[in-house]
């Protein structure tokens, strides 16, 4: 068994076909066929079912011998890299991002990182919690950032910064000069809605724990166009705060930002990665660095839930 046929087999979970990833691994398809092969031989077991007209499916063994194969695989790469650099990072770190804040995050990351670790490159992969989480359990991200709702069981997490829903008013709305704003006072005015999941429950869930119900306006889903609505003074909109937020729209149109009182949900952004996956001293940094850089704009601490808490938040 040798590292390279652990190195083939762990990368076939990525996909539907043995011809694909042959493809992607650049080998022949009968070369990877022999290498499966020869590890079924020394494992003893069936690791994988190959149908022509069906496809590649791993078998249950197979699945935790890719798991294993990846994390050897991973231990081995971090050996060669960490052999004779003493203190210094150096390599490749895979960092997922949930598309909804990707934008107030990831830039900051990208330009502040590298110059604190030059020896280390990032590579970005934005999308929905489904995609980051299947991209994490496929050995294709080292961490990604996301809220901490709804995780699986078997995830290890890391706190980033606090964030809350807010309201998002028009600069004309009655309201804007409030301090803070309560929901029961935004009921009866139209609301633009995020449409999102699990948003859209959630904030349904906090106007019926107040006996309460939103007018729906608009239904869009994309927070800039939630923005740009409620900057034209359409209605109001309710999202979760971010860091390095300018109160405008897309269109450079002025929008107030206000947070509830009493609260609706009080959450966090955390760095995730597998439990039984060794978070690598590049990841581990890169997480540092982001509770660093946008912790603080953890302003929350009087409103905070409990440390335990995993609160529902609208997706963003």
């Amino acid at each position: 068994m040798s590292l390279r046929q652990l190195e083939l087999f762990a990368a076939l979970p990525n996909f539907p076909t043995l011809s694909a990833a042959a493809a992607h691994l650049h080998i022949s398809e009968s070369a990877l066929s022999q290498a499966v092969s020869s590890l079924e031989s020394a494992v003893g077991e069936q690791l994988c079912v190959r149908r022509k007209a069906r496809g590649l499916t791993l078998t249950p063994t197979g699945q935790d011998f890719a798991r294993r194969a990846r994390q050897i695989v991973a231990d081995t790469h971090e050996l060669v890299l960490s052999a004779g650099r003493e203190q210094e990072l150096r390599g490749p770190v895979r960092l997922g991002c949930y598309s909804s804040f990707a934008a107030n995050v990831v830039p900051e990351l990208l330009e502040g990182f590298p110059k604190r670790h030059p020896g280390v490159s990032i590579g970005i992969t934005v999308g929905t919690n489904e995609e980051l989480l299947s991209a994490l359990e496929a050995g294709r991200l080292d961490v990604a950032l996301v809220y901490d709702v709804s995780l699986p069981i078997g995830c290890r997490r890391r706190r980033i910064y606090a964030t809350e829903l807010e309201a998002h008013l028009p600069p004309g709305h009655p309201l804007a000069a409030a301090e803070t704003v309560d929901l029961a006072d935004l009921a009866d005015e139209p609301y633009i809605q995020y449409d999102a999941t699990p948003g859209v429950r959630n904030v349904a869930d906090a106007f019926t724990a107040r006996g309460l119900e939103p007018r729906i306006e608009a239904r869009v889903s994309q927070i800039g166009l939630v923005e740009a609505l409620v900057g034209r003074g359409l209605g109001y909109g309710l999202l979760m705060s971010r860091p390095h937020a300018l109160p405008m729209s897309i269109e450079g149109r002025p929008v107030v930002i206000r947070p509830l009182d009493p609260p609706v949900t009080v959450s966090h952004v955390v760095g995730i990665w597998p439990a039984d996956m060794k978070l690598t001293p590049r990841a581990s940094a890169l997480l540092d660095f982001a509770a660093e850089r946008l912790g603080p704009a953890d302003a929350i601490t009087a409103r905070t839930a409990p440390e335990d808490t995993a609160a529902s938040v609208p997706e963003r």
